[in-house]
């Protein structure tokens, strides 16, 4: 066949996807990102003054971070010079500072686009300063970690960090619309499939328009697809995000925060998102156990050991069946009496010990199974409890160099209402003993 074309004097030309052909030409044809690019947005205003400075793009996958840096080249007359940290060594990017030195020499600069700039090591990061500070290169990164734990501090110092938002589902049907057009046809769904499209793509807009091509590439002839056929077609859960990114530790916050809230119907609504997403449900059980122990608390003793089955229901019956339990759970914890009392107890009985690490116990409550340690006093005065009246010595068991602290202050809130009461009690005995 690739003789056919040469000897009609053609050159073939590969499909190309339906994303690079919408590839927006002008900024102004960028979708979802007006918040940077209208004429009040960071980005607007430095396109109407000519000049940038080194920037950080972060963001999703499919949000025009590399659109963006392509036509923000153009908008300002650089040399759009693209690289991958993925495919990139110290060589190429020596090669590639040198090309930019050449550029300036004859007086045109240089907008290095930088993609999964989170991946250099510090070295490499490092590397980018001296150019950056020269004006050698005009710094322009993309990642879609979060800079403040992906980059280093050197770098982020001299570029400013522009967020790029998910696309929301009204621009990511204008992006469907755009679509519609170049094709010069519709797709075939109907209203709520088409609703399902737009939240399988989970604000990225290049993954709108992949979907998209599969659903024209299924559909038959007449065919229209609703909500369940467009599930089964393209064979993708929704949303979808990337377990070891953001979006993952957003989630789980949003879940967590919701419980410690009391609001059950949000955490459910939290919990649904990420096992659609396909989280891992132990990850979530696991999570769950540490609210029931660090919001809750003895405020409802209860929660803990829900948690705990909880997690036990689903490794015996798996998915679907298991993530009710997990449900159950986050509802449990949601509505349960909330404390913190034990968390902030710990943390500061960690602190003491630190501070007084080195301090033996008082020897009256040490064990004395020799002679000698008998003689150097070893339980010498220890009152045993339960032969003392209500079984409480009021004992000191604090070793004698610290004196008597209070870690542990329950509120007056669910079960620890009634813990409240008996530390009151017994400080009323010790008082009284001492």
């Amino acid at each position: 066949m690739a003789n056919l074309f040469e000897a009609a004097g053609l050159e073939r030309e590969a499909p190309r996807p339906l994303a690079d052909r919408l590839r927006p030409r002008t900024l102004d044809e960028v979708i979802g990102q007006e918040h940077l690019l209208g004429a009040d947005g960071a980005l607007g205003r430095l396109v109407e003054a000519g000049s940038l400075g080194s920037l950080i793009f972060w963001g999703p996958p499919g949000t025009g971070k590399t659109t963006v840096g392509r036509l923000l080249a153009d908008a300002t007359n650089l040399a759009f010079e693209p690289i991958s940290a993925i495919f990139t060594g110290v060589a190429d990017l020596k090669k590639v500072f040198e090309a930019a030195r050449g550029r300036r020499a004859m007086g045109q600069g240089t907008l290095l686009f930088v993609d999964e700039i989170h991946r250099f090591n510090k070295a490499q990061q490092d590397s980018f300063l001296p150019v950056m500070e020269d004006g050698t290169v005009t710094l322009v990164g993309a990642t879609t970690e979060n800079p403040s734990f992906a980059l280093n501090a050197a770098l982020l110092s001299r570029a400013r960090v522009l967020v790029f938002r998910p696309l929301d589902a009204e621009a990511l049907e204008k992006l469907l619309a755009r679509a519609e057009e170049i094709e010069g046809r519709a797709l075939p769904l109907d209203e709520e499939a088409r609703a399902s499209l737009i939240r399988m793509a989970d604000g990225d807009g290049r993954a709108s328009l992949t979907l998209a091509e599969e659903i024209w590439r299924a559909a038959r002839k007449g065919e229209v697809f609703d909500a369940a056929r467009v599930q089964d077609v393209v064979q993708r859960r929704a949303p979808i995000y990337d377990k070891s990114a953001d979006g993952h530790y957003n989630l789980i916050s949003a879940l967590h925060k919701s419980v410690r809230g009391s609001d059950a119907d949000a955490s459910l609504y939290w919990l649904a998102r990420m096992l659609d997403a396909g989280e891992d449900p132990l990850y979530l059980a696991r999570r769950l156990i540490r609210m029931a122990s660090e919001d809750i608390g003895l405020a409802d003793p209860q929660a803990l050991v829900v948690a705990i089955a909880a997690r036990d229901a689903y490794e015996q019956l798996g998915t679907p069946e298991g993530e009710l339990a997990l449900a159950e759970c986050v509802v449990h914890l949601a509505t349960a009496p909330k404390s913190n009392a034990i968390y902030v107890a710990y943390k500061r009985a960690r602190a003491a010990a630190k501070e007084h690490g080195s301090l033996v116990p008082p020897k009256h409550i040490l064990n004395a199974p020799t002679k000698l340690m008998k003689s150097e006093g070893y339980g010498s005065g220890y009152a045993y409890d339960h032969d003392a009246p209500e079984g409480f010595s009021g004992q000191d068991y604090f070793p004698e160099e610290m004196g008597r602290r209070v870690f542990y202050d329950p509120p007056d809130r669910g079960f620890e209402r009634e813990l409240r009461k008996r530390i009151d009690y017994w400080a009323k005995l010790r008082a009284e003993r001492e």
